[in-house]
């Protein structure tokens, strides 16, 4: 493969992304799917809809990404969240702060995308500052932070750090045929307690656990398989196109929101290159864009008052720095993550529900007071 192979194939990738991530998008702002309202419809009303489509898309999820792996088509070892070091306390610490963030935020990261494609206001206030956050726990004072503390504590294994790799020592068999067979079990355990919840199987709640399920399946694919070149005509070593890790990646809306502004800002410097995440947070905007205007339900929204609007600078905050300390959001975590199995995954996903249900509670408590 020479250069303009190369070049030729990472924009396939990109465009490739950036269909996706608009379908998730569109898919999103029409059954509003949200991680954050799911939880939100069990506090309150004990409505389990929304958390029944979350489930069924981590379902979806999960069995397409071991059906991949079982098939040869993708490399479990060689995604973004598989790793020997298992970072609980990082995974713990940094999935209570954005779970308790989303809150004050009116949304997690992709929620914030979708609402801004829907023309809200404080999504746009709330992506800015999220981005800043989120960067400076990749590399700037809050990174310092988490390396010198939470990101020291991890419990190191001899291979990679989740379910299938342990299932498949202790059955003596293949880590990928571990996986397909946990992925059955569980990924189909999820899609069966989602079908049989009473009155979901709706057109739109199945589009939504389907849908984007099959999203995330679609980017599995596209950046393990679609992007993978054997050997870089320059570096003569294995490559995944068009990634900010250089490892398998999927859909995820924390690191690549920051990597999205600093593109931005930086767009004439030549080494700040279009990748995969970048293309996805312009695609959810789009999408959402899209199909609210489509459907006549595009309306600005701006800050009911500065209460208002210091909730939603709190809550953005958290978000950045609790998502970069976790390694993901509720999509990065919580669909991606969770369909590999990735025992960091797990943990992070806990903990984000656990900060959500303390921030809601808190949300409660403070009408209460003020009533």
């Amino acid at each position: 493969m020479d250069i303009s192979q190369l070049n030729t194939l990472t924009a396939q990738v990109l465009w490739a992304a950036f269909i996706l991530a608009a379908l998730f998008g569109a898919i999103a702002q029409r059954t509003h799917f949200c991680t954050m309202g799911a939880v939100s419809d069990i506090v309150n009303m004990g409505d389990w809809t929304r958390m029944r489509m979350w489930g069924l898309a981590v379902g979806v999820a999960m069995i397409g990404f071991y059906a991949m792996a079982a098939g040869g088509l993708i490399d479990p070892a060689k995604t973004l969240y598989a790793s020997n070091r298992f970072i609980w306390l990082s995974a713990l610490v940094g999935g209570l702060l954005f779970g308790f963030g989303m809150v004050l935020a009116s949304g997690c990261g992709s929620k914030t995308l979708v609402r801004m494609g829907g023309g809200n206001l404080k999504s746009l206030v709330v992506f800015v500052v999220m981005a800043v956050a989120a960067f400076a726990t990749l590399k700037g004072i809050t990174a310092v932070v988490r390396v010198a503390t939470v990101d020291r504590v991890a419990i190191d294994f001899a291979g990679n750090a989740a379910l299938p790799t342990w299932a498949a020592a202790a059955a003596g068999v293949s880590p990928a045929l571990a996986g397909l067979v946990l992925a059955l079990v569980l990924g189909g355990g999820l899609i069966v307690w989602a079908l049989a919840g009473s009155g979901f199987r709706r057109f739109d709640n199945l589009l939504a656990g389907f849908g984007i399920g099959a999203v995330i399946v679609g980017m599995w694919w596209v950046s393990g398989h679609l992007a993978y070149v054997a050997e870089h005509p320059e570096t003569l070593e294995e490559t995944f196109l068009a990634t900010n890790s250089g490892r398998i990646e999927a859909l995820s809306f924390v690191s690549p929101v920051a990597y999205t502004v600093d593109w931005l800002m930086f767009f004439s410097d030549k080494s700040k290159l279009l990748t995969i995440g970048i293309v996805s947070v312009f695609g959810v905007v789009f999408g959402s864009a899209v199909y609210s205007l489509l459907s006549r339900s595009f309306r600005w929204e701006g800050f009911r008052d500065a209460e208002d609007t210091g909730n939603h600078l709190v809550g953005a905050v958290l978000m950045g720095v609790g998502g970069v300390t976790a390694m993901g959001c509720t999509i990065g975590q919580g669909l991606s993550g969770l369909s590999t199995l990735s025992a960091t995954s797990i943990v992070a996903v806990a903990a984000i529900l656990a900060g959500c249900v303390a921030g809601l509670k808190y949300q409660i408590w403070r009408l209460e007071r003020s009533a």
